[in-house]
């Protein structure tokens, strides 16, 4: 049974372990056993991830209590993902030049979007996300992406990021993983503590229990989304 806020974050850490940095995904490519040509599929199908993610923290916010303490720390995260306001540094932005150092002949339109399709891997991933706060109440809400998201995303993004550098990977020209590395070392840290300042305040056992079953939940799709691109890299 889960009986203090750490024991939910210890049984997140394991969860993550499993579905995350010992699945398919991440094994193959801190191996380097993945193509070039595979990574540029994985690289055009995660922008469209990080493309969709500004979606996700709106609908986050619409389930939150009208609350400030609630809905400023999913508006804060809303923020960095613009850049701060910053020309040029919005998180769509500083994407792109993580996508154009694996493939640069990516066809993108007008709006810098790749003609490539999205894959359903990560449409699904996106619409579970979504779909969820149109019935979570404000805990469930925060948990999702707190628990759901926030706490493990930087790990995640870190284990990309030195998978990335595997000479198999750099042997075309040295990839440009500012966009992993600041996800890494300072925004999903600080996006996660803003959640935990929420969450930490609910203790009663139904209600850590509330937390850990909507962040397992949310984060096995997001670990699906991961596990579904492996399919189809090996495909290529």
């Amino acid at each position: 049974m889960l009986q203090t806020y750490s024991d939910v974050e210890r049984a997140m850490d394991q969860l993550v372990e499993e579905e995350f940095l010992s699945a398919p995904f991440l094994t193959h490519l801190r191996e380097g056993r993945y193509s070039m040509a595979q990574i540029r599929h994985f690289a055009v199908q995660y922008s469209y991830y990080s493309r969709h993610f500004p979606r996700v923290l709106g609908a986050a916010i619409s389930a939150m209590a009208p609350l400030d303490t609630w809905w400023v720390p999913l508006a804060d995260n809303l923020w960095d993902e613009a850049g701060r306001g910053a020309p040029g540094r919005s998180h769509e932005q500083l994407y792109k030049t993580f996508l154009l150092s694996v493939y640069p002949t990516v066809e993108l339109d007008e709006r810098g979007i790749p003609l490539i399709p999205m894959s359903s891997a990560v449409s699904d991933a996106i619409e579970t996300f979504i779909s969820f706060f149109r019935q979570a109440t404000p805990l469930e809400a925060m948990a999702a992406v707190g628990f759901g998201s926030e706490m493990f995303a930087g790990t995640v993004m870190k284990a990309i990021a030195d998978g990335l550098r595997h000479p198999t990977y750099q042997a075309e020209g040295p990839l440009n993983l500012l966009f992993w590395d600041a996800h890494a070392d300072e925004h999903e840290p600080h996006h996660y503590q803003l959640c935990k300042d929420v969450l930490v305040n609910y203790t009663k056992p139904e209600e850590l229990a509330t937390m850990y079953e909507v962040g397992a939940s949310i984060a096995k799709s997001e670990a699906l989304m991961y596990t579904r691109l492996h399919e189809e890299m090996m495909q290529l």
